[in-house]
């Protein structure tokens, strides 16, 4: 399918077509599977990576702009930063684990004390958690518990991102007044 038909199809489905959207993603979705692939090396993420780059661009096809790029080229372009959102994502969460000790396995523990221990800073974090904003603490929990990544967090809320990070910033802050002092 050439570059036309494409961008053809893309206005379609902006006005809601499903059937445009069916044929634009049969002519799309091969590369954009490749695309993420090739960033992502991994069957499942990719999947999912192009499943969201699918849904983005049923929800925002309106957006696009023929005049700054081929249809190809603007999905390509989105795959390639949901791959790249994904591996920061990932590498993000596995840094939170192994900062956190959660990986350490190969240490000799008094399994009785670590399970007091854990309780304790669990109920200090769920108790700092009731001392910042709704906002904040919701923002916090997609990035830490969810693991989701500044842009996803900014996006699951409908806000702008230094929204998001502000928000998460001034939790963290809060959070650690409230955990430090209670400790």
């Amino acid at each position: 399918m050439n570059e036309t038909d494409l961008n053809t199809l893309l206005a379609r489905v902006a006005t809601g077509d499903m059937d445009a959207f069916a044929q634009f993603y049969d002519a799309t979705c091969d590369r954009v599977y490749g695309m993420t692939l090739r960033v992502l090396r991994d069957s499942g993420y990719s999947e999912e990576a192009t499943q969201e780059t699918f849904l983005a661009v049923w929800r925002g096809a309106a957006g696009y702009d023929p005049k700054s790029g081929s249809a190809l080229s603007w999905i390509l372009t989105m795959a390639h930063r949901r791959a790249v959102d994904r591996v920061r994502s990932e590498s993000a969460a596995t840094r939170r684990t192994v900062n956190y000790g959660i990986a350490e396995t190969s240490r000799e523990v008094d399994e009785v004390s670590e399970s007091v221990e854990r309780r304790e800073i669990a109920r200090l974090i769920h108790t700092g958690l009731e001392t910042i904003t709704p906002l904040q603490r919701q923002a916090i929990e997609l990035a830490y518990f969810h693991g989701l990544t500044y842009r996803e967090v900014s996006e699951h809320l409908g806000v702008a991102l230094p929204t998001a990070k502000s928000r998460i910033r001034d939790g963290l802050i809060r959070l650690r007044q409230t955990v430090g002092a209670a400790a």
